[in-house]
């Protein structure tokens, strides 16, 4: 089962953090929020695996500066 662990604000930071959970082992899928809109605008759902929820939370809270 896949979890949402962060919605980033748009697809370029989406894709950036993705980049780092996967350097870190971690599997990634990404996912658009609502309706297409033009350019970069949407909100992106980050997934991970349920069983790497743990980890991906505390990589993103390193990567965030959280």
């Amino acid at each position: 089962m896949w979890t949402v662990v962060y919605i980033a604000p748009n697809r370029s930071s989406a894709e950036s953090l993705k980049e780092i959970l996967t350097t870190e082992g971690l599997l990634v899928q990404l996912r658009p929020v609502g309706l297409p809109q033009s350019g970069d605008a949407n909100s992106v759902e980050i997934l991970v695996p349920e069983s790497e929820v743990e980890e991906a939370h505390e990589v993103l809270a390193s990567a965030l500066g959280a």
